[in-house]
């Protein structure tokens, strides 16, 4: 809970806004959010600190709030232009893509959830296919010798994963099941930021709600260049750190930094 805590710069009601803001972008409030209620049971706080919440995300234009229809969320904006850079040669990307699944190889998993879904919207537009189509959601907790390291949410086009279920994402990398399911793994497309735990999120890596973690969101391609994987990590930045080598590359008018090699560490 939020009252349990220790002190930090954002207040109380701006943690909550920017919780809600990623629930939101993940697709996760399709059928309203909660009611306010709810909200306060589950953060902890006062009713009037989470109205506040609610007021920026309304003031973002993210939800509307209607008196008796309760607080719907509103369309996302429509997605920018596509990635136009030229494909990178898998070769390039070696460095990345063994270190996630060394990882996977030397760190335990725990497979949560596995279902087959209809794919929601914001799931549909990363993979390029329509709204609705069949999709396998994977919940995965994966810890290290110290604890609880890693909630990690994947979706992969159900005509790619038939071959493997929970067991087998119990006992190996879900890269590593790609390929053997037939998938030519290419490039991916990687972002990091950070946001704050939720309920359920600080419940299964044991920490506290609000707490800062590490977000990854990561869009592989097979060498086709067709989405095969969308996946959405936080990490505990206690417990684990991003590493990337930069080399000085171009002329002497116009030298810029470029990333060479690729290292994650976790304890």
């Amino acid at each position: 809970m939020l009252h349990g805590m220790q002190p930090m710069p954002l207040p109380k009601y701006h943690q909550i806004y920017l919780v809600l803001r990623e629930q939101l972008a993940d697709g996760r409030f399709a059928g309203g959010l909660p009611g306010e209620l709810h909200l306060v049971r589950e953060f902890g706080v006062a009713r009037v600190t989470v109205r506040r919440a609610l007021e920026l995300l309304a003031a973002d234009g993210l939800i509307q709030r209607a008196p008796g229809r309760g607080t719907v969320a509103l369309p996302p904006p429509a997605p920018g232009a596509r990635d136009k850079s030229p494909p990178m040669q898998r070769a390039h990307l070696t460095g990345l893509l063994e270190n996630i699944v060394s990882i996977g190889l030397r760190t335990r998993v725990k497979v949560l959830a596995c279902q087959v879904m209809p794919a929601p919207e914001p799931v549909a537009r990363h993979l390029a296919i329509d709204p609705g189509t069949p999709v396998q959601k994977a919940v995965r907790l994966r810890s290290s010798a110290a604890g609880p390291l890693s909630h990690i949410t994947t979706y992969v086009p159900q005509s790619l994963a038939q071959a493997f279920g929970r067991r087998e994402l119990g006992r190996q990398p879900m890269l590593l099941l790609l390929e053997a399911a037939g998938v030519e793994i290419g490039r991916a497309h990687q972002q990091i930021s950070a946001r704050l735990a939720d309920a359920m999120v600080a419940r299964r890596l044991e920490i506290e709600v609000g707490s800062a973690l590490m977000a990854v969101k990561r869009l592989v391609y097979d060498t086709q260049e067709r989405p095969v994987q969308w996946l959405q990590g936080l990490y505990r930045p206690d417990r684990y750190q991003y590493d990337m080598r930069l080399s000085r590359v171009g002329d002497i008018d116009a030298k810029v930094w470029v990333s060479t090699e690729v290292a994650a560490q976790f304890h």
